[in-house]
C-alpha cells in the first residue's frame, strides 16, 4: 500500500477543519452517524473557540487508480500564535495542502505557512476553499496566488469543503502529486545505512493518568512492532512498547508492525514527564542508528507572565498541572517563581497573547486548578557599565539604574495586509506604536501588504483589535521577531498605600511614562475596593513620583449615636476616629484584586 504524509495549512478561519472532516467522510473514515463539526477538534476549548488550538493527525484509505493509498494527515492550527505547531507539522510531512478562502483571498498566516513549507522542501497543493459562497472569486483568487506565492493558478483546485465539491479531485491530486515516504528528512546528516534502521520522530505527545505518557510519531525508516525494546536518544531511556495503533480517527490498536512511512501512537509504560521531549529520535535498543533525526528549533516564547495559585489550590497542584500541559504543548516554557505578595508561583513563557489565554483556560479546566495571573512582559535585554549583558523577563528583576548602561526591547517585522480605505488610520496606529515604515507593496486592486517594525511590548495587548477594528474586520498580521533594539527605556514601579508592588511594575519609554503612570493609577482607583483606610496610589521613576491618585475611605458615621449633648463629645468621638485611620492606614493591608494586575497593559489610547 502506497503512503502520502501531508499537512492542512492555511490562515485563520479559511475552512481548514472543515475540509478536514469533508476528507474523512469523503474516505469513510466516519460514518454518517458519527460525523460532526471540528471532528478532529477534540478539546472543548476548540469547540467552544471555533479555533483549531492543537494540531491533530489521522489515517484514512483512499482508492485511486486501482491502488489503496494510505493518507495520514495533520489538521493544523492558524493563528499565528501557534506556527510552533505549523512547523512541528510539517516536519513530519513530505506535502502540504495550502487552503485559500475564494472570498477573502491570500492572508497574512497564508504567506507565512506557505514559506514555512517552502523552507522544509514540501510539495504544496494550492486549494480555493469555499467556493459556494455568494462572494466566492475562485479565479481572482487562484491568480492572486500565483502573483504572491508562486503557485501555478492552473494548478489550484476549486473546492467547497461544506458542499463537498471537488474534494474527490483533491484525493486523486494528493495520491498523484504528493511524493513518497522520504527516509530522511531536511538536515539529516546521518550516514545512508541509518536510512534502514528503526528511526521515529516524536512529535507530539499526551499524558494519560492511566497509561502514562502516549507519544505521538512518524515512523522515517525500519519497522516498530509490540514487543520491541526501544530507546529514546536524546533522554538515553529505554522502554518496552505495549501498544501501536492509529488515528483512524479515534486511537486504533493494531497488531501488525508499523512500516517506514506510517504515523501512529505508542504506549510504552512512560510514566515520568521528563523521558519523552518533543522532537526526539526513537531508535532500537538492540539496533541503533547512529544519528538522530533533526529535531525542533527550540520555540522562543515572546510573552510572559506569572501564574500563582490562588483560593483552595496549592502550589504541588499547580505545578503538576503545569508539568502535564508542558508535554503536551512544548512551546509553553516554565520555572519556579516567587513574590512577596503572591507567595510560590511559576514564570511561563508563550508564543503570543491568545497562546497566554488558552495555556491559562486549559489550566484551569484540564488542571483543575484556581490561578492568580500577573499583566504579560516581554524580554528586555539589559547592558551594564560593566560590560555584562543579560535578559531579563520581569521588570522586578532590572537592576539599580546606577548600574545600567542601557536597556533594549524586542523589535518584530510586522507584515500587515490591509484594504486600501484602511492605510492611513493603520499608518497612525502603527507611528502612535513608535512603529518604522518599511515598505508597502500592492497584493491586488482593493489590498495593499504594509511592513513596519514595532516593538513587541507596544503589540502583544490591543494592537491586533485596534487593528481589526480600523479594517472592519479584513486586515491581518503577521510578524517575525527581529532582534533587540536600545531606546530610553524606564522601569516604572507602582506604590499601593506607600509599598510597591513588584507585579505591577512596567518597564516603559521616559517619553510616555507620566501619560502612562496617570492611566494606570486611574484604572487601579477603580479595580481596588475601597478600604477602611485612605489608600494613596503613586507611579515613580526611581524615587521620584510621576502621578497619584487617592482611593478615599469607606465613611462611617461614628456620631450616630450622639443625640444632643455637648459638642466636645462628638469631638472627641472623630478624633479617635482619626487616630484609629491613621493607624491602620500602617498596619493595615490592601486586598488588590486580579483586574488590577492586567490594568498596566491599558494604553489609554
Amino acid at each position: 500500500m502506497k503512503i502520502r504524509n501531508f499537512c492542512i495549512i492555511a490562515h485563520i478561519d479559511h475552512g481548514k477543519s472543515t475540509l478536514a472532516d469533508r476528507l474523512l467522510a469523503s474516505t469513510g473514515a466516519v460514518t454518517k452517524r458519527e460525523e460532526r463539526e471540528q471532528t478532529l477538534d477534540s478539546m472543548d476549548l476548540e469547540r467552544e473557540r471555533g479555533i483549531t488550538i492543537k494540531a491533530s493527525s489521522v489515517s484514512v484509505i483512499h482508492h485511486y487508480a486501482g491502488e489503496d493509498y494510505m493518507l495520514n494527515f495533520i489538521d493544523t492550527p492558524g493563528h499565528v500564535d501557534f506556527h510552533y505547531e505549523v512547523s512541528r507539522a510539517l516536519q513530519a510531512c513530505e506535502g502540504a495542502i495550502l487552503v485559500v478562502d475564494s472570498a477573502q483571498g491570500v492572508e497574512a498566516q497564508t504567506v507565512a505557512n506557505a514559506y514555512l513549507a517552502i523552507e522544509s522542501d514540501l510539495e504544496m497543493i494550492p486549494v480555493i476553499n469555499k467556493i459556494d459562497l455568494p462572494g466566492a472569486r475562485p479565479e481572482e483568487i487562484a491568480l492572486e496566488t500565483e502573483q504572491v506565492l508562486g503557485l501555478p493558478a492552473e494548478e489550484c483546485i476549486f473546492t467547497s469543503a461544506k458542499t463537498g465539491a471537488g474534494i474527490q479531485e483533491l484525493l486523486d491530486a494528493i495520491c498523484a502529486k504528493l511524493p513518497d515516504p522520504a527516509p530522511r528528512k531536511a538536515g539529516d546528516e546521518a550516514p545512508e545505512s541509518d536510512d534502514q534502521k528503526t528511526r521515529a520522530l516524536i512529535f507530539d505527545a499526551k499524558y494519560d493518568d492511566y497509561r502514562g505518557v502516549v507519544v505521538y510519531f512518524r515512523l522515517f525508516g525500519g519497522k516498530l512492532k509490540v514487543g520491541d525494546k526501544i530507546r529514546m536518544m536524546g533522554t538515553k531511556r529505554g522502554f518496552a512498547v505495549g501498544e501501536l495503533g492509529k488515528f483512524k480517527p479515534k486511537m486504533t490498536r493494531q497488531k501488525e508492525p508499523m512500516e517506514a512511512g506510517e504515523v501512529g501512537y505508542m504506549v510504552a509504560s512512560i510514566k515520568t514527564l521528563a523521558d519523552v521531549n518533543i522532537g526526539d529520535t526513537i531508535t532500537l535498543d538492540n539496533d541503533p542508528a547512529e544519528c538522530a533525526l533533526p529535531g525542533y528549533q527550540e520555540p522562543h516564547p515572546m510573552v510572559f507572565c506569572d501564574f500563582y495559585p490562588s483560593g483552595e489550590t496549592q502550589f504541588d497542584d499547580l505545578r503538576e498541572a503545569v508539568t502535564k500541559l508542558h508535554i503536551n504543548d512544548a512551546s509553553f516554557t516554565y520555572q519556579p517563581t516567587t513574590s512577596e505578595a503572591l507567595g510560590s508561583g511559576f514564570r511561563c513563557g508563550f508564543l503570543g497573547m491568545l497562546h497566554m489565554d488558552i495555556i491559562q483556560e486549559r489550566l484551569e479546566r484540564e488542571g483543575n486548578v484556581s490561578l492568580v495571573q500577573t499583566a504579560p512582559t516581554v524580554t528586555y535585554e539589559i547592558e551594564q557599565r560593566d560590560g555584562v549583558v543579560f535578559e531579563i523577563t520581569n521588570p522586578a528583576d532590572l537592576p539599580d539604574p546606577s548600574l545600567i548602561k542601557e536597556i533594549r526591547e524586542p523589535m518584530i517585522t510586522a507584515e500587515i495586509i490591509t484594504p486600501n480605505k484602511s492605510i492611513g488610520d493603520l499608518m497612525k496606529l502603527c507611528d502612535q506604536r513608535r512603529g518604522e515604515y518599511k515598505k508597502q507593496q500592492y497584493l491586488s486592486e482593493t489590498r495593499q501588504i504594509l511592513d513596519y517594525e514595532l516593538p513587541l511590548a507596544e503589540t502583544i495587548y490591543d494592537f491586533y483589535d485596534k487593528l481589526k477594528s480600523i479594517t472592519s474586520g479584513y486586515g491581518t498580521m503577521d510578524y517575525q521577531l527581529n532582534g533587540f533594539r536600545r531606546d530610553n527605556l524606564v522601569k516604572m514601579d507602582i506604590l499601593v498605600n506607600g509599598t510597591r508592588v513588584d507585579a505591577l511594575s512596567v518597564i516603559v519609554h521616559r517619553d510616555k511614562a507620566e501619560y502612562r503612570g496617570r492611566v494606570l493609577l486611574k484604572r487601579l482607583k477603580q479595580e481596588i475596593d475601597r478600604h477602611l483606610f485612605e489608600i494613596p496610589l503613586q507611579a515613580a521613576i526611581g524615587g521620584k513620583i510621576i502621578a497619584r491618585e487617592t482611593i478615599k475611605s469607606v465613611g462611617k458615621n461614628v456620631t450616630a449615636k450622639c443625640y444632643g449633648g455637648d459638642v466636645t463629645r462628638k469631638r472627641k468621638l472623630l478624633e479617635k476616629q482619626k487616630k484609629g485611620k491613621e493607624r491602620m492606614k500602617r498596619v493595615g493591608t490592601v486586598d488588590i484584586p486580579q483586574e488590577a494586575f492586567m490594568a498596566v497593559l491599558d494604553t489609554g489610547e
